[in-house]
């Protein structure tokens, strides 16, 4: 007879000299030590909001009461691996006489005698043994031990529910909880017999194949008087282990990219259950709002969208939205995603430019055509709707969102001082200034929407910035922030963002940035439609939204206002269902002035100045300092600072440069300080050299002119 054999006969002699057990923990204890596998995190009010998997090595759900487990199950596993559990004291005699006996006869046959008792010691890991030698006469001494030890210390019932609770199922499935809401998707006191019986095989044989299991549990039903039961049971298997890798049923799955945002900040290391800022129904809101929007833009090649909704005061998030339900890249969180900002870094430049009082709400901006000579060639900006508009005030350029003013503007204020407020804003910009150079002023570099929208607040806020808050805020009162612009260019920069009028040259005076009450917006799109923007606030909120497709290939003709701000819109809505949004109050370094304009189409109107630079009367500079009704004219080819080579295969009596201009008037060109050609257009024969062009009028006044490099030929 072997060694496994003979232990069980002479147990009762020898359990007092089995090795000592590392300790008996309570039945609470037990609990606080094997949390599930995930934690939820809770909205502001502590309703689930987002189930988020922390231990990757066994997958648990929660511990469950004995009376919430399906009595079916209860009576499936105690057939299965113990039959007379509420009889014995922790070992079952009779299973260890039948089991030594079976094996003297016959070595093949290794029937087990380890009670639930004894299997929830080894579960506990109260053995000192090392796992290999847990199977040993030795480790089944230590088991035995230790289940009379929790025979003493627990009730039956608690012995059950730490079992129930502690056992491996199958795969990583962990405890009854995981097991039900995972395979079976139904809570554990739902369990059916079938079901109960599939659990309790798998517990006798985790990693079995199916064919087995199906033969087990059958058998199980079968000697509990369920036969009947058995020809189903292949479908309920199949059906079951197809969804091994399912969520749990009814898990929380409304914050997936917050919940991983606030474990990327080290605010769940401790594995509880946190609650956090958001808020449970606008998160909801959110995500209808997302989907509605996505299905009317789905024939325009539009897949996924992004929101985040701040409050002002705080800067608690209280809405976040990284991906739609039906994104191609659902694991992406788009809201952390860095794209083109498009026109929504505008507002900032001119809140800047206002501040520094270089420009005033009512100065006017030349919106022409434009060539900055940079270091990696000509930049020559273009409006979105490739028109030029003239002479525009501030107001207009900002509000209608046009390109070319806000380069110029932005040749005032400098790239690397811009960019150094961007920056101090929270803005992600990572690379060199140099990199973006001057079409920093309309989006180029690559922003977060969550950084974005933070910096919009900022705006709201007189231009103070302060970090986001992922956690409720116990602060009451102001929450401290750092001075980046102007408070009261600020206030002047949402005035012109709310301003509906202004904008109509645009966007109409009926649009998705229209709201019922007071709010300014902004929206913007990248290169080729690959992103479009609506950021804006209220008096409360900062709304930001992201719309674009997550492979970053470009939309069908999907701007900001058709893509990004109807969710915008509907989020502020909501946002104010209960409580109009009212407008600022005007600051006291800011006073109210009545312009009028000479020679431009804009219209007389009250602007709002900073102390000391207000105007009454706008109108264009001359030489004369006389309006001149037109415009002045403009060169459009050549562009300033082209640097040109003559062709050697082309003889060069055939090597012409365009001249082109535009505006109105009788017009004259002149090279080099001599007379040139008259009209709109002339063709000039090149000559090597560093060239200058004029553009001038029938009284010699000096239009435009640009500079250029003719290289000779080197032979």
């Amino acid at each position: 007879m072997k060694k496994s054999a003979l232990w069980m006969v002479g147990l009762g002699a020898m359990l007092l000299t089995t090795s000592s057990i590392a300790r008996y923990p309570d039945l609470p204890t037990l609990q606080h030590e094997n949390p599930a596998s995930e934690f939820i995190v809770q909205d502001r009010s502590g309703l689930p909001l987002q189930a988020l998997r922390v231990n990757f090595q066994q997958r648990r759900g929660d511990w469950i009461p004995l009376s919430h487990i399906s009595p079916a199950l209860q009576r499936a596993v105690l057939a299965s691996e113990d039959q007379r559990f509420f009889e014995h004291g922790g070992v079952d005699w009779l299973a260890v006489a039948n089991a030594a006996w079976d094996q003297l006869w016959d070595q093949r046959v290794h029937r087990g005698a380890s009670t639930l008792s004894m299997q929830l010691a080894d579960l506990m890991g109260l053995s000192e043994r090392p796992s290999m030698q847990r199977r040993s006469w030795q480790g089944k001494l230590d088991q035995a031990y230790a289940a009379y030890q929790l025979e003493s210390l627990f009730t039956k019932a608690e012995i059950l529910e730490a079992y129930l609770n502690l056992a491996p199922f199958r795969g990583e499935l962990v405890g009854i909880d995981a097991v039900a809401r995972v395979l079976f998707q139904k809570q554990a006191n739902a369990l059916t017999m079938q079901e109960a019986a599939l659990a309790a095989a798998m517990l006798r044989a985790p990693n079995a194949s199916a064919s087995v299991l199906q033969q087990r549990a059958c058998s199980l039903l079968m000697s509990m008087g369920r036969a009947e039961q058995c020809g189903s049971l292949g479908y309920v298997l199949s059906t079951a282990l197809s969804r091994m890798q399912a969520p749990m049923w009814d898990q929380p799955q409304s914050a997936r990219h917050y919940a991983r945002l606030l474990q990327n900040q080290g605010l769940t290391s401790d594995g509880a259950n946190l609650r956090s800022s958001i808020d449970a129904t606008l998160q909801a809101e959110a995500n209808r709002a997302v989907d509605d929007t996505l299905q009317t833009l789905n024939v325009a090649r539009v897949s996924d969208a992004a929101v985040v909704v701040l409050d002002n005061r705080s800067g608690e998030v209280l809405a976040y939205v990284g991906a739609s339900s039906g994104s191609s890249a659902v694991e992406v969180d788009h809201a952390r995603a860095k794209r083109q900002a498009g026109s929504t870094l505008k507002p900032f430049l001119y809140a800047q430019a206002i501040g520094e009082k270089r420009l005033t709400a009512a100065s006017l901006l030349d919106d022409s055509p434009l060539n900055l000579a940079t270091a990696g060639g000509l930049y020559v900006p273009q409006n979105y709707d490739q028109q030029f508009s003239g002479w525009v005030s501030v107001r207009t350029a900002l509000a209608s969102s046009l390109n070319i003013p806000t380069v110029r503007t932005l040749e005032m204020v400098q790239v690397d001082r811009f960019a150094n407020h961007l920056r101090a804003l929270g803005l992600p910009l990572d690379k060199a200034t140099e990199h973006y150079g001057f079409s920093l002023a309309l989006g180029s570099a690559d922003i977060d929407l969550l950084s974005l929208t933070n910096a919009y607040r900022a705006l709201a806020n007189g231009g103070c910035y302060s970090p986001v808050q992922f956690v409720p805020s116990d602060a009451e009162g102001s929450v401290a922030c750092q001075k980046v612009l102007d408070a009261d260019a600020s206030w002047i920069v949402a005035d012109i963002l709310s301003d509906r009028q202004a904008r109509s040259y645009t966007f109409g005076l009926d649009s998705a940035l229209s709201l019922p009450f007071w709010a300014a917006v902004k929206t913007g799109t990248s290169k080729d439609m690959r992103d479009n923007w609506a950021i804006g606030f209220s008096d409360r909120y900062t709304v930001g939204v992201w719309v674009g497709n997550s492979d970053g290939s470009p939309m069908r003709n999907v701007s900001g206002v058709t893509g990004a701000a109807p969710i915008w819109h509907r989020m502020m809505r909501t946002l104010h269902d209960n409580a109009l949004s009212v407008p600022p109050a005007m600051p006291d370094n800011v006073v109210a002035h009545v312009v009028h304009y000479e020679g431009v189409p804009e219209a007389d109107r009250t602007e709002y100045f900073l102390a000391g630079t207000e105007q009454e009367l706008i109108r264009l500079a001359t030489k004369n300092s006389t309006v001149q009704q037109q415009g002045r004219a403009r060169i459009v080819s050549p562009a300033s600072g082209s640097i040109l080579a003559f062709d050697p295969d082309i003889p060069r009596q055939h090597q012409l440069l365009p001249l082109r201009a535009t505006g109105g008037g009788q017009l004259y060109w002149r090279v080099n300080g001599q007379p040139y050609a008259e009209g709109a257009e002339a063709w000039w024969a090149v000559q090597p050299g560093r060239i200058t062009v004029e553009l001038v009028d029938e009284k010699g006044v000096v239009h435009d002119s640009v500079t250029l490099q003719v290289r000779a030929t080197i032979n």
